[in-house]
């Protein structure tokens, strides 16, 4: 297919191996000032250098950030498309007056590019490129079987534990009615091994029958692998077998007039009933396939992604990209498609509701990745034209639901905007919190808001290193400072839209006051903060007051939609604060000062425990006693020593 020159999406692939296979070169182009005769240069510079080969490249402006990353069949004759101003549109003319330098790195073939360019798109986000917003990873079901009586267990990220994978499923809410299924029907384990192996008397999920009872030996492994077995079906989409096991094992139990064990089996059959008609659709020899659609309107477009595997409905989620205007939609769904399976294997069978732009390279690329042979169809008729119909109304639904979502938080900006007299509507809100138990484990934390809601990949957490833990002031204090000290020090000129056109702190009068002395004292003067503190009551009738600069005070009526925006704002702050800290505090008491002495691994660490019974009677200890713990040298009980003592 022919693309503009610079809308092209990157498929992650490790950027490791296509280097050491391709050569990489970044010419530098002359001139600072931001105008196309300059982009046009540094661009042409880069040209006289490129091979008619296939690879990818990426335009970086003066301060080396990456602006668009594409890939070509022919590196020479696509880069040279740049300097034809003329053809391009306005977008790319504004991208090719920010170049002034470019990256070039040459592949084998344009699949693996294509792969490349995808990776890189993921790994730089550039402001130029078709991006998928919604980057979290998805979960899937693992079945371990590095162990006699295998465990399941819901798994994000990487997959390196020994075992199969069963996924992608939508959403952490799908796999969590999975398992619960899988508990009912198999009774597996779900317990750690560690637990499994201290196990002395059943646990409570045995005495619910959402186990078997491995751990204690209430079922032999040739039994419990049967089990393992039955569920590998189930989640294959094998469930017929399954169901004539059950109701067979049922009568016989109940022929032997054990009503007891029948009644077991009849619940598994109605945990397999009630999961089959909760996840079966209507796709006959389908098999494994994903689902994608697209819808645009106002501007903005949403992809549907419906997951099936074995003709069960493993969940759907709405995905919205960015940057999209002025591309056209078989491209955006092409971009995605390559981003959205950079990090997930890709099923046999993609059905798509429209023509994808290259979909023969896009299904190359796929290939490649899965190492076997994956199809991209638009089904025409029958069920599976009925299945991506399905998915396109629901995109449709989707999309209107977050134009009407919008349009709300947009009214609500405005009317913040006129609340608290900024002088433009904001498009970052920075909302900080400190978290602490009686100054230990102290943390800050900061949430970003804007026009489409949380931005939860712009959150930041603090460890307080210098500040006073129970000082709330100087806990804000140093948050802010290295806040600023950072963004300064990354954005000087503010043009990256990290720079928050609102803060909103937690607190009252006192905390703005120190809040603006410290931004005064960090040259920020065109920042606007706002305070929030409870009312009379602690903010229970929804009575919050809001502290403005120039002294004034603010408060809304307890039925106010934007007092339900801000306290929603308040709210997330305080609550990844709590979270922040809650896992500080965990960590921390997993570990000890001993873990900070240098020679002192786990098992002298193990052995001065045991015999000190706590690290602060060890730290607290005299020379002479830390040589008469087992296992210690003199020399190591020196070392310990004169850690703990360093003045001797």
């Amino acid at each position: 297919m022919n693309r503009t020159p610079a809308d092209r999406p990157e498929h992650p692939r490790s950027a490791e191996r296509f280097n050491e296979e391709a050569a990489t070169s970044t010419v530098q182009g002359g001139g600072e000032a931001p105008d196309i005769e300059a982009g046009i240069a540094a661009i042409r510079n880069v040209v006289k250098t490129l091979p008619v080969r296939p690879g990818v490249y990426r335009m970086q402006d003066s301060r080396g950030e990456v602006l668009y990353v594409g890939k070509a069949r022919a590196l020479k004759n696509r880069v040279t498309n740049y300097t034809q101003v003329s053809r391009l549109s306005k977008r790319l003319q504004r991208m090719v007056a920010q170049t002034r330098s470019m990256t070039i790195v040459t592949t084998h073939t344009e699949a693996e590019a294509l792969l490349l360019e995808a990776q890189l798109i993921k790994r730089f986000r550039p402001p130029y490129n078709v991006l998928l917003r919604d980057d979290k990873s998805f979960p899937f079901i693992l079945l371990r079987e590095d162990h006699a009586f295998p465990r399941v267990q819901k798994h994000r990220g990487a997959r390196r534990a020994k075992g199969q994978y069963f996924g992608p499923f939508a959403s952490a809410g799908s796999v969590t009615r999975t398992l619960n299924a899988l508990q009912k029907l198999f009774l597996l384990r779900s317990c750690s091994d560690s637990f499994f192996s201290n196990r002395s008397r059943p646990c409570l999920l045995y005495q619910i029958r959402r186990c078997s009872g491995p751990c204690v030996g209430r079922i032999e492994p040739d039994a419990y692998a049967e089990l393992v077995e039955d569920a590998k079906n189930f989640l294959a989409g094998k469930s017929t077998g399954v169901q004539a096991r059950l109701s067979k094992q049922m009568a016989e139990a109940a022929e032997r007039m054990d009503f007891e064990l029948a009644a077991i089996f009849r619940d598994r059959l109605r945990a397999l009933t009630y999961i089959q008609g909760s996840q079966t659709v209507h796709a006959e020899g389908l098999g494994d396939a994903d689902i994608f659609a697209l819808a645009a309107k106002g501007g903005a477009m949403c992809i549907q992604a419906f997951f099936i595997r074995g003709g069960q409905n493993w969940g759907h989620r709405a995905f919205f990209p960015s940057h999209t205007a002025d591309v056209p939609e078989d491209e955006v769904l092409s971009t995605f498609l390559v981003q959205f399976y950079e990090d997930m294997p890709p099923p046999r069978r993609i059905l798509v509701d429209r023509d994808v732009a290259e979909a023969e390279l896009v299904a190359e690329a796929l290939c490649e990745k899965a190492g076997r042979k994956v199809l991209i169809e638009r089904p025409q008729r029958g069920d599976r034209k009925k299945l991506v119909d399905q998915a396109s109304r629901n995109a449709i639904e989707a999309l209107d639901r977050r134009h009407a979502e919008s349009t709300t938080q947009t009214r609500l900006l405005r009317e913040l905007t006129d609340a608290f007299e900024l002088s433009d509507v904001p498009k970052r809100i920075e909302v900080y919190d400190n978290s602490h138990i009686m100054g230990t484990a102290a943390t800050g934390a900061m949430i970003v808001a804007g026009p489409e809601g949380f931005r939860k990949n712009s959150y930041r957490k603090f460890n307080i290193k210098k500040a006073a833990t129970d000082d709330d002031f100087a806990m804000m204090k140093e948050v802010l400072e290295r806040r600023f000290q950072r963004l300064e020090k990354d954005d000087p000129d503010r043009s990256s839209g990290e720079w928050p056109d609102l803060i909103l702190i937690d607190g009252g009068r006192g905390q703005l006051n120190a809040v603006l002395e410290i931004m005064e004292d960090a040259g920020v003067h065109d920042v606007p903060v706002v305070g929030v503190a409870k009312g009379p009551h602690h903010g229970r009738e929804g009575r919050e007051v809001f502290h403005l600069p120039n002294g004034r005070e603010l408060t809304f009526p307890v039925n106010s939609p934007l007092l339900f925006y801000l306290q929603r704002l308040r709210d997330e702050a305080h609550r990844f604060a709590i979270g922040t800290h809650r896992a500080k505090r965990a960590k921390s008491l997993t570990t000890s000062s001993l873990d900070e002495v240098p020679g002192i691994g786990p098992t002298r660490k193990r052995a001065l425990l045991m015999h000190f019974g706590t690290a602060r009677a060890v730290k607290g200890a005299a020379l002479d006693d830390l040589e008469k713990a087992p296992g210690i040298s003199k020399a190591t009980a020196r070392q310990v020593y004169d850690y703990f003592h360093p003045n001797g």
